[in-house]
């Protein structure tokens, strides 16, 4: 019988609504090679590549009666070229008209009839560039059985393009008799399955999301202290419509580097890491952006973000497969960029006390290109947590500091697209890659109308980290 979904994966299934698709993104930017680059040579990359991932040449087919989970079942009809695009901006092709482009077709739902992802082709950037724009639904990527569509695309090996043999047949579709059949098996062999199945799915957003967090790692301790102080009010928490913004930001990792080096002082030097000097990047970009927004910001002004971080597990067979949650109060309010970001060092390491984090370098040699998975991974935990638990999520995914092909053309950046929960208006992911760090911001089109203020905001909080007088020894 066909793979079946288990309850989280079928929860991004159920829970998606016309405001909330339940898919993640990237947009990767290239340099094209001599020869150039054209969409029949992305197709056949891509059919090449996807021969080691049956996953994407299935689609999800639901059980009559909704008895049980819906199962994975071969495409019979799978056309490659049906889910490979192609687009292009009109000149002078600036990144402003590709983040347009990247928000007009991202908030778009997977058709659902087919294998869900998309990979869009976007040439007519400027300095001869082009773009890959990738979608992947998160109850497809679970980095096990399926890594992000992106991942797939690029290579360490700019030769790596050579064919293989392909020899994948499609197997017959089951039947709805048959169907009901391997329901009922499951059933007999998991009974504490059918009262659930027979409900009508998941309804209960916190019902999915203790699921969740008992499959993506084991945080019900943070939960239940934050539980117990509910997020701080935002205007990032907003009703979200079904048009999207987005901005790209390109920064320098050295620049984090030198932060670190500089600010990193006293007895818990070696606690402050690249991470904690994202987050306080994104604190001080937090503040500025509400001050021209008015908001009132006092000494006392957080926001609340929920931090996906992978951590080790010894029995685990992949690492990066088993997340847990940091929720962590970044302090806006605090005038003094040092001091936001050793506040922000303490917060990270009393909740990682006792748990073995999976550090940089870990995630950033993961055979060929982990981050998207990542943060499909990454935004699968925020999706099921339940909104009133914090303001925003934010993804931080180390990824290799060497350059990747698509094919033999460079890949020059690389920008998370993370999608919006119910009552979320905005959603941070960030890559590095290859000496620099790819913030990639995705809000509601109304709610987020200056979503560009707060990306340059993130640029002149680097800044200021990096200006900052050495903070006072302890």
């Amino acid at each position: 019988m066909p793979d079946r979904l288990n309850s989280l994966d079928a929860s991004f299934l159920y829970l998606e609504e016309a405001t909330t698709p339940m898919h993640v993104g990237s947009v990767m930017v290239f340099d094209p090679p001599s020869d150039g680059f054209d969409y029949d040579r992305l197709v056949q990359l891509i059919a090449t590549r996807i021969a080691f991932v049956p996953r994407y040449r299935q689609r999800v087919r639901q059980i009559p009666g909704r008895l049980a989970n819906p199962v994975w079942v071969d495409d019979e009809n799978f056309d490659v070229t049906y889910h490979v695009r192609r687009s292009a901006l009109p000149k002078p092709g600036t990144d402003e008209q590709l983040e347009e482009f990247v928000a007009r077709i991202q908030p778009r739902a997977l058709d659902r009839k087919r294998p869900l992802w998309e990979v869009y082709l976007v040439e007519g950037l400027q300095e001869g560039r082009f773009a890959i724009v990738t979608k992947s639904h998160q109850a497809l990527v679970d980095g096990i059985n399926a890594v992000d569509i992106a991942h797939v695309i690029v290579d360490g090996d700019p030769a790596a393009e050579g064919l293989v043999t392909d020899t994948w047949r499609p197997s017959r579709e089951p039947s709805d008799v048959e169907l009901l059949t391997g329901a009922l098996v499951d059933a007999v062999r998991r009974p504490s399955e059918v009262v659930e199945n027979i409900r009508g799915g998941i309804v209960d957003v916190k019902a999915v999301g203790t699921r969740a967090l008992t499959a993506a790692g084991d945080v019900v301790a943070t939960l239940a202290r934050t539980a117990a102080r509910p997020a701080p009010h935002s205007p990032l928490n907003a009703h979200v419509g079904e048009a999207r913004r987005y901005v790209m930001i390109g920064t320098d990792l050295e620049d984090y580097r030198k932060v670190r080096s500089r600010l990193a002082r006293g007895n818990y030097a070696d606690d402050v890491s690249i991470n904690d000097v994202v987050l306080a990047t994104i604190s001080g970009a937090f503040r500025t952006w509400l001050l021209t927004r008015g908001e009132s910001v006092h000494s006392g002004t957080t926001v609340r973000a929920m931090v996906p971080v992978s951590v080790y597990d010894a029995d685990a067979r992949h690492v990066g497969s088993r997340l847990t949650a940091c929720f962590v109060d970044l302090p806006v309010g605090e005038p003094g960029p040092s001091m936001r970001l050793h506040q922000i060092a303490f917060a990270m390491r009393q909740q990682m006390e006792g748990g073995q984090a999976v550090g940089a370098e870990s995630l950033a040699g993961l055979a060929g290109f982990a981050p998207p998975t990542l943060h499909s991974l990454g935004a699968r935990l925020g999706s099921a947590v339940s909104r009133r638990l914090f303001n925003v999520v934010i993804t931080n995914v180390p990824g290799p500091q060497h350059t990747l092909y698509a094919g033999d053309a460079r890949m020059l950046s690389t920008y998370p697209v993370m999608p919006l929960a119910r009552g979320q208006a905005l959603s941070i992911g960030l890559t590095s890659y290859d000496g620099g760090v790819y913030y990639g911001l995705n809000g509601d089109r109304d709610s987020m109308p200056d979503i560009d203020v707060l990306g340059q905001s993130v640029v002149d909080s680097l800044a200021e980290l990096l200006d900052s007088h050495r903070s006072p020894k302890r």
